[in-house]
C-alpha cells in the first residue's frame, strides 16, 4: 500500500463511523465512502460477496436491498461479522448475517417490498479481505411491486443521490455487459452528480453471458464512453452457481481462467476480476481519504469550535447538585434584568432590524403618537365655538350681556382639559403593552427552565399591571389638580386685552426659518394612474413646504407643495392595495396639485404612516375631524350678532392660549410620570424583589427543572460534543505524510453530451497521428484512440507484480486462489 500510515486511513474511517452513529446526520458531516450504484440484477451483491468470500446477502426476485447497508471490511486473522445496531455480539455463520440483514431490512419497511434510507451498518472481519468500506444502495427500478408507492422509482433516485451527491464519496457504477452501455442508469446518475467524472469507477460485470461473437473490449479498454478512472471488469457466478452454492474461491478461480483464456481480454487479464477490483477499491479510496482528509479535519475542527461554549455550559449543569440550580437561578435571574434594560435603553447585544420594539416603541408613543392623539382630539373649532356660545347665552341668563364673561372661559376650559384623559391613559395603555411585551421577548431566553420562565413572566407582568393602575391614578390626578386652579396670571397665558386685539387683528404666522422635519420614500397613490400607476418619490417636509424629488439625490425636485391651509385625512386602504394611506387637501376647497383636490400618499405600514402624520403636525398640518369640509358640514340653527361674535371669538382666543400651555405641561409630565411609576419602577423590581418573589413561591429545584427538549437538547449536544473530539482525536493519531498515487488526467467527456441512447457498440472513429498498440498482446484492431487512460494503480512499486498484490504484509494479501503470471505487456499508454 505505500505504508502503514495509509493503510490504516481506512480503519479510520470505520471508527469515525462508529463515533458518529450514535449521533445521525446532526453534524452533517461528509465521510469518504464508496457507494455501490446499479440497475436491479446488475450483479452488485455478487460483487460484494466475491469480496468477502462468503454468501451472506439476500437473495430473490425484485428489489432485494431495500436498506442501504454500509459495509466495513477489515483485513482481520479471524472470520466473523457484527452488526452495529446489536455491537458486541460476533456471528460466525453467515446465513444468520443474511437473516438478521433480512429482519433488521423488515422491522423498519415492512415485508412487502417497501424502502428506507436508514442504512444498516455490518463490518466483516476476515483474512482474506482489504481494508474496505462500501455502501450497498437498492438496485435501481421501473416499475412498483408490493406496497410499494408508485413514485417507488424516484424515491430510490433521491435515496441514491443522498449519498452520491457528497463530494466525498467515490461512485462503483455498477453495469452488466448484456445490455447497452449507452442506456446504464448507474453511469447515469453518476455523470449527474460527477460530470468530470472525478469520482466515478466503472465495473462490467457479466461478461461470460454476452452474445457469442461479442465482447466488451472497447469498454474495458475505455475507449467508449470512457471514463477518467476506467473500467474493470467481473465475472460472477451465474443463478444456478448460487442455488447449487459453489464455492466463491472456486468461482474466483474460474473467473480468473475466463479472463486469461478469452482472446478478447487475455492482454488486459492482469487488470481485471474481483480481487483486482479490490485491490484498486483498497488503495482509490486510502488516496481519497487521504486527499479529504484535511478539509474534513478542518470542517471538524469548525463544527467543534461551535459546540464548545454551550457544551461547557451543559457540563457544568448537574441536575442533581442544588448548588449548582442555585448559581444558574442567579445567573438567568440576572441576565433576565439585563437584557430587560438593554431592550429599554437600547444598548442591547442583538438589534431588532425588522421592527421597533422595547424602549424605541415607547419613544415614539411618547413623542409621536401621543402628541397627535392630544391634537386630534383637542381641534374641533366649529363644535367649540358653538359651545361658547351657548355657554356665553346661559351665563348671562335673561339679561342682554355688554362685557364678555370669564365664567364662560372657565367652563370651557374644564371641559377641554377633562378631554385630555382618554389620549393620557390610552398612552399608558400603549407603554404597558410594550413593556409585557418585551418581557416576554426577555424570558425566551429561560425556555430551558418552563416553571422558571412562567413564573418570571407571570410575576413581572402582574407588577406591571400593578404600576400601571397607580400610573393611571396618578395621570387622573394630574388632570384633576389642572381642573382645580385655572392660573390666568401665568407668563404665557395672553389675557383678555391680547385676547380682544387678537380679535381685531389676524393673528400672523411667526416665521421661523424654513427647517427640515422629515425626509423618507412615499408613494403617490392618486395620479399617473395612466402612466403606469402609482409611483415612489423621494419627499422632504419643512415648515413651510412638501416637495417631492425623483430620488434620494434630490437633484429632479417634481413638485413643492405649499402647507398653508392644509389638513390630513385618513384613507381606508384598496381591495387591490397592501399599502396603507393617508391624504393632504385644503381647507379653502383648492386644488392641491395640479387637477387634483386632494392628494393620497401611501407607506408600507400603519406605523409610518402615523410616524408621517406626527411630522406633519409638527410642520402645522393638523388632522381633519368629523364635519370639518365646508361641502358636507350643516349651517347653525341660529345666527350670531356682531357683540356675541365678538365676544365668542376672544373666549377661543383665551382657550387656545390656555390649553396650549396645559398642553404643553401634559406632554411633558406624561412621559415623566410614566418613567417613574413604571418603566424605572420595573426596572428596580426586576433587579432587587423578583428573586426573593421566586424564592416564595417555589424553591430552586422545581424552578429548576429541565424541559424535555432542553434535556434531550442536553444530552445531544454532549453527545455529539463527544464524538467530534473522539473523531478530532482519532484524525489526530493517524499520520498522512505520504506519496499516493494522483488521479488520472483528464479525458474526452465530449460523449456525455451526446443522447446516450443513441451510442452504439462500436469504437470511436480513428484519430490521424496516433500510433496503435503493438506487443505480445496487443490487439489487431487497427489504430487506438487518442491518449486512452491508464489502468488504475495499485502502488508506487516499479515490479512487475504490483497490480496484482495489494501490500508487502501477507496478512493484507487478496484471497489466496490459483494464478497465472500473466504475460509481460507493453504500457498501453504513454506517458
Amino acid at each position: 500500500m505505500g505504508n502503514q500510515g495509509m493503510e490504516e486511513l481506512i480503519p479510520l474511517v470505520n471508527k469515525l463511523q462508529d463515533a458518529f452513529s450514535a449521533i445521525g446526520q446532526i453534524c452533517n458531516l461528509d465521510l469518504p465512502q464508496i457507494a455501490v450504484v446499479g440497475g436491479q440484477s446488475a450483479g452488485k451483491s455478487s460483487v460484494l460477496e466475491n469480496f468477502v468470500g462468503r454468501d451472506f446477502l439476500p437473495r430473490g426476485s425484485g428489489i432485494v436491498t431495500r436498506r442501504p447497508l454500509v459495509l466495513q471490511l477489515v483485513n482481520h486473522n479471524t472470520e466473523y461479522a457484527e452488526f452495529l445496531h446489536c455491537k458486541g455480539r460476533k456471528i460466525t455463520d453467515f446465513e444468520d448475517v443474511r437473516k438478521e440483514i433480512e429482519s433488521e431490512t423488515e422491522r423498519l419497511t415492512g415485508a412487502n417490498k417497501g424502502i428506507s434510507s436508514v442504512p444498516i451498518n455490518l463490518r466483516i472481519y476476515s483474512p482474506n479481505v482489504l481494508n474496505l468500506t462500501l455502501i450497498d444502495l437498492p438496485g435501481i427500478t421501473k416499475v412498483p411491486v408490493g406496497d410499494q408507492p408508485p413514485d417507488i422509482e424516484y424515491q430510490i433516485r433521491d435515496m441514491i443521490m443522498q449519498f452520491i451527491c457528497r463530494d466525498n464519496c467515490l461512485v462503483l457504477a455498477v453495469t452488466p455487459a448484456n445490455m447497452d452501455l449507452a442506456n446504464s442508469d448507474a453511469l447515469k446518475l453518476s455523470k449527474d452528480v460527477d460530470p468530470q467524472g472525478q469520482r466515478t469507477i466503472g465495473v462490467i460485470t457479466k461478461l461470460d453471458l454476452m452474445d457469442e461473437g461479442t465482447d466488451a473490449r472497447d469498454i474495458l479498454e475505455n475507449r467508449l464512453l470512457p471514463l477518467r478512472r476506467g473500467y474493470i471488469g467481473i465475472v460472477n457466478r451465474s443463478q444456478k452457481d448460487v442455488d447449487g452454492k459453489k464455492d466463491i474461491k472456486v468461482a474466483l478461480a474460474a473467473e480468473r481462467m475466463f479472463f486469461l483464456s478469452h482472446p478478447a481480454y487475455k492482454h488486459i487479464a492482469h487488470c481485471m476480476g474481483t480481487p483486482y477490483l479490490q485491490q484498486v477499491l483498497n488503495q482509490q479510496l486510502t488516496n481519497h481519504i487521504r486527499e479529504t482528509l484535511p478539509a474534513f479535519r478542518s470542517k471538524l475542527q469548525s463544527q467543534l469550535l461551535v459546540l464548545d461554549k454551550e457544551a461547557e455550559e451543559y457540563r457544568q449543569y448537574q441536575p442533581d447538585d442544588p448548588t449548582r440550580k442555585t448559581k444558574l437561578l442567579l445567573q438567568l435571574v440576572q441576565h433576565f434584568g439585563l437584557d430587560f434594560e438593554k431592550k429599554i435603553e437600547g444598548s442591547g447585544d442583538q438589534v431588532d432590524t425588522v421592527e421597533l420594539s422595547g424602549g424605541a416603541k415607547i419613544n415614539r408613543i411618547f413623542h409621536e403618537r401621543f402628541p397627535f392623539d392630544l391634537v386630534k382630539m383637542e381641534l374641533d373649532e366649529r363644535e367649540l365655538r358653538r359651545e361658547i356660545s351657548y355657554a356665553i347665552k346661559n351665563i348671562h341668563g335673561i339679561r342682554t350681556g355688554l362685557f364678555t364673561p370669564d365664567l364662560a372661559f372657565e367652563a370651557m376650559v374644564k371641559k377641554q382639559i377633562i378631554k385630555l384623559r382618554g389620549p393620557c391613559l390610552k398612552c399608558v395603555d400603549m407603554v404597558t403593552e410594550e413593556l409585557i411585551r418585551t418581557v416576554h421577548q426577555c424570558t425566551r431566553k429561560l425556555a430551558s427552565y418552563p416553571k422558571l420562565q412562567e413564573e418570571t413572566e407571570r410575576i413581572v407582568s402582574t407588577h406591571i399591571r400593578d404600576q400601571e393602575s397607580r400610573s393611571k391614578d396618578q395621570v387622573l390626578l394630574l388632570i384633576e389638580i389642572q381642573l382645580s386652579y385655572i392660573n390666568t396670571n401665568h407668563e404665557d397665558f395672553i389675557g383678555f386685552t391680547n385676547a380682544q386685539q387678537r380679535t381685531r387683528e389676524p393673528c400672523k404666522k411667526i416665521a421661523a426659518g424654513n427647517q427640515v422635519i422629515r425626509k423618507g420614500w412615499l408613494t403617490i397613490s392618486n395620479i399617473s394612474i395612466i402612466k403606469g400607476g402609482a409611483k415612489v418619490y423621494w419627499f422632504i417636509l419643512t415648515t413651510e413646504s412638501l416637495s417631492w424629488f425623483k430620488d434620494d439625490e434630490e437633484k429632479e425636485n417634481k413638485y413643492m407643495l405649499p402647507l398653508d391651509s392644509l389638513k390630513v385625512r385618513d384613507v381606508e386602504k384598496t381591495f387591490m392595495s397592501s399599502k396603507h394611506m393617508f391624504a393632504l387637501f385644503s381647507t379653502e376647497q383648492r386644488n392641491v396639485y395640479k387637477d387634483y383636490r386632494h392628494l393620497e400618499l401611501a407607506c408600507d405600514t400603519q406605523e409610518e404612516v402615523d410616524s408621517w402624520k406626527a411630522s406633519l403636525l409638527r410642520a402645522g398640518v393638523y388632522p381633519e375631524k368629523a364635519g370639518e369640509d365646508g361641502e358636507n358640514s350643516t349651517t347653525d340653527n341660529f345666527s350670531m350678532d356682531p357683540q356675541l361674535e365678538r365676544q365668542v371669538e376672544t373666549i377661543r382666543n383665551l382657550v387656545d392660549s390656555y390649553m396650549g400651555i396645559i398642553n404643553k405641561c401634559i406632554r411633558d409630565l406624561m412621559p415623566k410620570t410614566i418613567m417613574h411609576l413604571v418603566i424605572n419602577n420595573v426596572k428596580e423590581f426586576i433587579h432587587s424583589e423578583l428573586l426573593a418573589q421566586l424564592y416564595s413561591i417555589y424553591d430552586q429545584s422545581a424552578l429548576m427543572d429541565e424541559s424535555l427538549e432542553q434535556a434531550r437538547r442536553r444530552e445531544e449536544v454532549l453527545r455529539t460534543h463527544a464524538s467530534l473530539k473522539e473523531a478530532l482525536d482519532i484524525i489526530t493519531d493517524i499520520s498522512t505524510s505520504t506519496a499516493s498515487v494522483p488521479l488520472p488526467p483528464p479525458i474526452n467527456t465530449s460523449w456525455s453530451q451526446t443522447s446516450l441512447g443513441s451510442l452504439r457498440r462500436a469504437p470511436p472513429p480513428i484519430q490521424p497521428g496516433k500510433r496503435s498498440p503493438s506487443g505480445p498482446g496487443a490487439p489487431s484492431r487497427g489504430p487506438a484512440p487518442p491518449a486512452p487512460v491508464p489502468a488504475p494503480q495499485v502502488s508506487n512499486s516499479n515490479s512487475s507484480d504490483a497490480l496484482t498484490q495489494p501490500s508487502s504484509r501477507p496478512s493484507r494479501a487478496a484471497p489466496s486462489i490459483p494464478r497465472r503470471q500473466p504475460p509481460a505487456v507493453p504500457s498501453r499508454h504513454p506517458h
